[in-house]
């Protein structure tokens, strides 16, 4: 088998979502958790992800408290038309904030959904949401009621499609049983692989596509991060088990076994894990979360790369399924994970 990406490719998600560019662009790290970031950059990054073709725009209401839907915005604003009118937004909503930047739970009752999708239409601008998902299960309310609220913003015209975020299979079920679901966003990379056992054949046999955040696990194995690398007030991969100590080194470890396997074929490690990941499948789209040009540019560049049964195979080798050192939240957010329960 031979996987060929297609630079200016698209794909559809699912059966009744939208057709997007094959690469989104996850905007969270210009607003939030990441440290420092540089509007300027932060919005010509956009600007370049849309003159590249990149159609997918993904954020949630709660990174930097609406800075990111209010920057995205501004961003559309100062775009070409035709750019503009190309581009679809993909919002999370539910997550509960402190003023001091905490998080204090998720809330997915019907009018809580009806309020963020109103303060979120008026942060972007726009008189709808293309792709509305609670970004995580609200334990205390039954999943048909919160999917069964936004389905009544899409009768409403105020949302055109469905998404769910880090649900499991059983959840997935029961929510596609109330109305049409786009696509589930959730983490997949070539050390965040857990979706394979139950929820990705479960996503596959109702027709729901897979939009995937973290492919570098946040830089990780982005073939950028470094053993010696001091992280920035803010950024929240300090608190990350996969950052922290001999973790960290064996994660790096992996790392380096993939850059053998990238360099052999003249490309990045990062250009490398993001091609692994378009290669599972055609129902699934890519979130990069780049922040500024060069790593956008490198990105890209994934698309043109062609991975045959030898490559997957030497990649897999590098990088076998299971074989990270550590969770990929901590404790108190795994928690909060219905794809992990």
């Amino acid at each position: 088998m031979t996987m060929t990406q297609n630079p200016t490719a698209t794909r559809s998600l699912g059966t009744t979502g939208p057709t997007v560019s094959a690469l989104g662009l996850g905007c969270m790290g210009m607003s939030a958790l990441y440290g420092e970031s540089d509007r300027a950059e932060s919005i010509a990054t956009i600007h370049a992800a849309l003159d590249a073709g990149v159609t997918l725009l993904d954020t949630g209401d709660f990174y930097g408290m609406g800075h990111n839907e209010l920057l995205i915005a501004e961003a559309l604003r100062s775009a070409p038309a035709a750019a503009r009118e190309q581009a679809l937004t993909s919002v999370k909503f539910g997550a509960l904030r402190t003023v001091e930047g905490g998080f204090t739970g998720y809330d997915g009752r019907p009018a809580a959904v009806r309020n963020f999708a109103a303060y979120s239409l008026q942060r972007l601008g726009t008189d709808h949401i293309d792709i509305y998902r609670i970004a995580r299960v609200d334990p205390d309310v039954p999943i048909e009621e919160t999917v069964g609220a936004i389905a009544e913003l899409v009768e409403a015209g105020h949302v055109r499609h469905i998404g769910l975020s880090e649900v499991g299979a059983d959840t997935l079920r029961r929510a596609a049983a109330v109305a049409p679901i786009a696509d589930l966003q959730i983490e997949y990379s070539l050390i965040s692989r857990g979706i394979e056992d139950t929820i990705l054949p479960t996503a596959r046999e109702l027709g729901i596509g897979v939009t995937a955040y973290g492919v570098l696990s946040r830089g990780l194995i982005s073939g950028h991060f470094t053993r010696d690398r001091a992280l920035g007030p803010g950024d929240f991969r300090g608190m990350s088990p996969r950052f922290q100590g001999e973790n960290l080194g064996r994660n790096l470890d992996l790392v380096d076994r993939l850059r053998e396997v990238a360099e052999a074929k003249g490309v990045t490690v990062a250009q490398t894990a993001i091609a692994w990941v378009l290669a599972q499948g055609a129902d699934i789209v890519p979130l990069i979360g780049a922040r500024r040009r060069d790593r956008l540019a490198e990105a890209l560049g994934a698309l043109a790369v062609t991975l045959d049964a030898a490559d997957l195979a030497a990649i897999e080798e590098a990088v076998p399924a299971g074989a990270a050192s550590g969770d990929r939240y901590p404790a108190a957010q795994m928690a909060h994970l219905d794809s992990e329960h």
